[in-house]
């Protein structure tokens, strides 16, 4: 890469890294603050994408269908910012607000650029408090924002915010959070402006163009080091908490030279349960997929994904229609189609592609009114897991694996700020799959409530097992237990005070053995 591009490369990531920042110290929300369940982009003139912050991959690559969902309806001015959370017209899950804003370098100008931020909520409304539930249809979920824009002019709509924060469990909270991503959007507009003062708008907009060709250079020259295949996976969610179950993601890759279709079209069709993904949740997990087959160092941007071609089919599972829940899509099945293309890609390069990780992000979340002040608190959160092991390496044990790049919430966060005592927090000794190299264990996390509490989980591999690679043995399930007594892998539930809610989550498969198993063999049951 030329020295210049460079430069400018680490100067666009650097406008979205500190709008991460802002976003993570003036937010309120433990879930923001402490897990960092945030994401900030740079986008150019197109609203194509320029530069992402090291955040979540399951929000960078769908944000752009966001930026789409404002850009196709508005003509963003200065000062506006837009806000959206709809599954269905850019958004992924409802808790995932999403805000747009455009830079405008001169009067009556086109934008030059947008901004793009997205935060995992704590609640957005609906039938369970952390408005995670499992559901049957998305009114369920949740208020549903389609994109309008909640600021102008650097003030709020009173109207439209009095709306939303009607609507909340937690009105204080969600205008903490709001207003922390409302800051996010200003750090980064005069971050952007410093630059075109600095170095012009003509050669700034010439470096980001260079450098989403210079990303789409490096995974075609990536692509084309891989011989030309026609590869088939098919993996299975659990269930869909309703009774559909296994349900089946199948992937059909083929590589020719430098180009890849995915077609997901043969995958089942949406269910009942909110395990349902849109297009733009099964577009970030494969651009995660082929992100990971190039250098850590190589730019991720628009250009990644131009080789790169997917097909879904409108009504299925990764490609969901109105009135579709998708509560857990965008952070279960986002993980499954993740393990899916990775299997498929694992009979083309067998050696780069580790075992399955715990497949899961273990979410929790619950809510009701504290037993000390009588005020209303939500809180949601996902558990660790263990990563799989890979050739030459086990895998990693506690760890927030692909989709997810979140941290835990420190106990005494958690316990300072909600009704809730940690019982147990360790590692899941022995439940990484063995192998030369051992998947990484997964981890216990313990509950016990302080006051009654609405809850709800939704959870991954509690049936189906994280499958080994190359011969390694398959990590072990997860459980879900309250006082003891099974629980499933979704549902919501009252909790009491004094009862323990015992989340046990899967460790990662193991990575080659004596005893080979077949190449294309998808995860199974526990016999």
């Amino acid at each position: 890469m030329k020295l210049e591009l460079e430069v400018f490369r680490n100067l666009f990531v650097s406008v979205a890294e500190e709008m991460g920042i802002v976003l993570c110290r003036t937010s309120f929300s433990a879930n923001i603050k402490e897990r960092r369940d945030y994401s900030c982009a740079v986008y150019d003139a197109e609203g194509e994408t320029v530069a992402m912050g090291d955040h979540m991959p399951a929000h960078l690559g769908a944000m752009p269908a966001s930026v789409c969902a404002v850009t196709n309806e508005f003509e963003p001015q200065p000062g506006e910012i837009y806000f959206l959370n709809d599954p269905f017209r850019g958004g992924t899950h409802l808790p995932d607000i999403t805000s747009v804003s455009a830079v405008h370098l001169g009067r009556g100008s086109r934008p030059s650029f947008y901004l793009a931020t997205r935060a995992h909520h704590a609640d957005v409304g609906g039938m369970v408090p952390g408005s995670m539930p499992l559901a049957r249809e998305t009114y369920q979920e949740g208020l549903r924002i389609p994109p309008v824009c909640l600021v102008r002019d650097g003030e709020y709509d009173p109207d439209l915010l009095s709306l939303i924060l009607a609507n909340v469990r937690t009105p204080d909270e969600r205008l903490g959070d709001l207003g922390a991503q409302v800051a996010a959007h200003r750090v980064g507009e005069r971050r952007l402006r410093q630059i075109v003062a600095r170095h012009g708008a003509e050669t700034v907009a010439a470096q980001m163009g260079d450098l989403q060709d210079y990303a789409e250079q490096v995974m075609r020259t990536r692509l084309q080091s891989i011989p030309d295949c026609d590869c088939d996976f098919t993996d299975h969610m659990d269930d869909d908490g309703f009774g559909s179950g296994p349900v089946a993601i199948r992937c059909r890759l083929s590589i020719r030279g430098s180009d890849v279709v995915l077609d997901f079209r043969d995958s089942a069709a949406q269910v009942e349960g909110g395990i349902n993904a849109n297009r733009a949740v099964t577009t970030a997990a494969v651009m995660y997929c082929f992100r990971c087959m190039v250098a850590p160092d190589a730019p991720y941007n628009a250009g990644t994904l131009r080789p790169i071609r997917i097909l879904t089919r409108p009504g299925s599972l990764c490609d969901a229609r109105l009135p579709a829940s998708t509560a857990a899509g965008n952070v279960e099945t986002s993980q499954r189609i993740v393990d899916t293309v990775l299997g498929a890609l694992e009979q083309a390069v067998p050696e780069r592609i580790p075992a399955s990780s715990s497949g899961t992000m273990n979410n929790v979340s619950f809510g009701g009114v504290g037993s000390v002040d009588d005020k209303p608190f939500s809180y949601y959160e996902t558990i660790a897991g263990g990563m799989g092991a890979w050739l030459g390496g086990d895998g990693l044990s506690g760890v927030h694996t692909h989709m997810t790049n979140s941290l835990n919430t420190p106990i005494e966060a958690l316990e300072q700020q909600y009704p809730v005592r940690i019982s147990a927090y360790s590692l899941r000794r022995g439940s990484g799959g063995d192998g030369r190299w051992r998947g990484g264990d997964g981890v216990v996390r313990e509950y016990e409530f302080l006051t009654d509490v609405s809850a709800a989980i939704l959870s991954e591999r509690r049936r189906l097992r994280p499958r080994g690679a190359r011969g390694g043995r398959p990590g072990l399930p997860g459980r879900n237990t309250l006082n003891g007594r099974e629980l499933p892998s979704k549902g919501t539930f009252r909790v009491r005070a004094g009862d323990r809610l015992r989340i046990e989550t899967p460790g990662g498969g193991g990575y080659f053995s004596s005893r080979k198993l077949p190449t294309n063999r998808a995860s199974i049951p526990d016999e």
